[in-house]
């Protein structure tokens, strides 16, 4: 069961991890290319901003965003600001999401993200989460796929194996640390899956979430499955 209000707080916890690190940058290392490809850290930050009040009309009832274009214009708009502009609007959004957040409200209701997309609401704490979580990996500052925290990689991946589950391009595949195991892809045509990939939690994560190409795993079965993008 999602526990809305312990991601809530692993959110806000995320929040001061990245204002932190944000915080000892210069104006010129924001806009330093970050690991997107196209986006400079600052492109990172409007979007991280830009998101937490996306999300916000999300628990109120409002469309994301009004459209895949002005969610677009606004990241540009905002990319090339100073520093301290990045940090006070990444700051005061993510107030307004908590906020959102701690409001009373029905938590099973359905809620509807972009291009059709639709979830509980008590599972967009953890879409937040990953926002944040992942975002920070990508500003390349110090903070990496082996730095997060274990419930929250171990979360991500079950999110990401059950997002490629069905998948008619990816083979029936099983995913373990050695530990724990996750399965998707298509569904096994015999016995059980057409290929196993083995690798440490960070090097999944970075996979699934193409952050990295995979080089670090092991494939059994198989060559190793070629993801669609996210």
């Amino acid at each position: 069961m999602i526990d809305h209000a312990h991601d809530l707080a692993s959110v806000r916890d995320a929040t001061e991890r990245l204002l932190t690190a944000v915080g000892a940058l210069d104006n010129a290392s924001v806009t330093q290319p970050s690991r997107l490809p196209g986006w400079s850290r600052g492109h990172v930050l409007a979007h991280l901003a830009r998101n937490a009040d996306a999300l916000v009309n999300v628990l109120e009832g409002r469309p994301m965003y009004v459209s895949g274009e002005a969610r677009d214009a606004d990241i540009e708009r905002d990319a090339p600001r100073a520093l301290d502009v990045q940090l006070a609007d990444l700051r005061e959004s993510a107030a307004r999401f908590q906020a959102a957040g701690d409001a009373p409200a029905d938590w099973a209701r359905t809620v509807e993200l972009r291009n059709g997309v639709t979830d509980s609401a008590s599972r967009v704490p953890f879409r937040r989460w990953v926002e944040v979580e992942l975002h920070h990996v990508d500003l390349g500052i110090g903070y990496e796929l082996e730095d997060l925290p274990e419930e929250f990689t171990e979360r991500e991946i079950d999110f990401l194996a059950d997002r490629f589950a069905g998948h008619p391009d990816i083979p029936a595949t099983l995913l373990t640390d050695g530990t724990r195991a996750w399965s998707t892809g298509r569904k096994p045509g015999g016995q059980g899956p057409e290929v196993t990939v083995t690798g440490p939690p960070a090097d999944l994560l970075g996979w699934l979430a193409g952050r990295r190409d995979g080089s670090a795993l092991a494939s059994a079965g198989g060559p190793l499955p070629t993801l669609p993008p996210l």
